[in-house]
């Protein structure tokens, strides 16, 4: 049969159980994985996958699943992976989930039920529009709903269950990756690519249906660390250095025009502060520094440095650290240097029946680690919108859609090998 005919889909199914588990990953914690209930939906993955035929599915210590899909064909095949994270994001609520499916979309406003003031409009989701007449998946308004990522999990899962069950459908071995923390920066720390012995992978994480991101930022993390002096406040002139004032001083010296999240866009970088804590005797503030250019990293940590220098030579007294950590970089930089596997994954789009695109991501994956570690992953649409917020969703057929792609570019390997 022809895989674009086929209509025994089970991924809104999947979808809807599994947004149900709370899985949501916490970056205050130092275990692996930083939440144990992230296990809670690995463990079901794993049962799923055996229970489709698939005897080597299992969940190591660490909170990563691994299964392989056997090749059925003679012929030799690159082997792929198709990955996605299990974690939900620690910015808002993934307890007691509620999915909600609204049939027959028709542009209406989606307000949802559990917070009226919470409205889905297609004035701030233009991307509804493509939507008319498909069955839209919200939450009820006092949680995210998890599309990221259980949407491409749940498209795996079917795309799996698919190839065990239409052996005409002929490919190479194929391995599933499900990772832990992606949502705090820890997805692939510790996943055992020789075990996973994959030539190329991809990640079912994206948005919108038909895109293909194959780059991303380069990410640098930095923390300051301010020494100030502590004194009796009573006793306290020309001798008290307030370490929180510093701190706080040099987030209000950032740029006000450019260089944040909230005054870029496209492929520009910035300086953003994403924690500070303190007190008089010391303190701390977090920078994420993001850049597509990976060299204009340097450049806006030597600005950001700079500002804090401006800032401790008028109190002699102080002293600070500024430490700069390697995040991610940019999988474009690798995937440059595997243009097949970008290829493949555009044409698989194609014969899924949209119009592939390829853009960039600000943000990365967990491919833009794996890519650097020796697998060239690029970034596959999942289908959700709005992630990480209550306003979150993802229509079932574009979910559908992700499944054929899956399913075709998996064809494709074995076609062109």
């Amino acid at each position: 049969m022809e895989i674009n005919e086929i209509k025994d889909f089970q991924v809104a199914e999947n979808f809807i159980r599994y947004v149900q588990i709370d899985t949501q990953s916490d970056a205050s914690s130092d275990t692996v994985p930083s939440t144990a209930k992230q296990k809670d939906l690995s463990r079901i993955l794993v049962q799923e996958l055996i229970a489709m035929g698939i005897t080597d599915a299992h969940l190591d210590d660490l909170g990563y699943v691994y299964a392989t899909i056997p090749a059925n064909t003679d012929k030799e095949v690159p082997v792929i992976c198709f990955c996605s994270h299990v974690d939900t994001s620690p910015d808002s609520s993934g307890t007691f989930v509620k999915p909600i499916v609204h049939n027959n979309y028709q542009g209406e406003d989606l307000v949802l039920p559990d917070d009226p003031n919470i409205i889905i409009k297609m004035a701030e989701h233009p991307d509804l529009k493509e939507q008319f007449g498909n069955d839209v998946i919200t939450a009820s308004g006092k949680t995210l709903l998890g599309a990221d990522d259980k949407a491409g999990i749940a498209e795996i899962m079917d795309a799996a269950r698919l190839l065990m069950s239409k052996p005409e459908i002929k490919h190479g071995t194929i391995k599933i990756l499900f990772t832990p923390d992606e949502e705090i920066g820890r997805g692939v720390d510790h996943v055992d690519l020789d075990k996973l012995a994959a030539h190329y992978a991809y990640t079912m994480d994206g948005e919108r249906a038909g895109t293909l991101e194959d780059e991303t930022f380069s990410a640098d993390g930095v923390h300051i660390h301010i020494d100030g002096v502590s004194i009796h406040p009573g006793y306290a002139k020309n001798k008290m250095v307030n370490a929180l004032k510093l701190a706080s001083t040099i987030i209000a010296q950032l740029p006000k025009d450019r260089l944040s999240p909230e005054t870029t866009s496209g492929k520009q970088g910035f300086i953003h502060p994403t924690h500070i804590q303190g007190t008089v005797e010391e303190a701390e503030i977090g920078f994420i520094i993001r850049d597509h250019d990976t060299k204009q990293l340097a450049v806006h940590e030597q600005e950001l440095e700079l500002i804090v220098k401006n800032v401790l030579n008028q109190f002699p007294a102080a002293t600070y650290t500024f430490k700069v950590s390697e995040q991610y970089r940019n999988m474009k930089e690798i995937l440059d240097q595997h243009p097949r596997v970008v290829d493949i994954a555009l044409m698989g789009i194609e014969r899924a029946g949209m119009k592939a695109e390829k853009r960039s991501i600000r943000g990365g994956t967990d491919g833009s680690r794996l890519s650097f570690m020796g697998l060239p992953c690029p970034n596959i649409f999942a289908g959700g919108h709005a992630f990480h917020g209550k306003q979150e969703w993802v229509s079932i057929q574009d979910m559908q859609k992700a499944v054929l792609t899956i399913l075709h570019i998996s064809a494709l390997w074995e076609e062109i090998s």
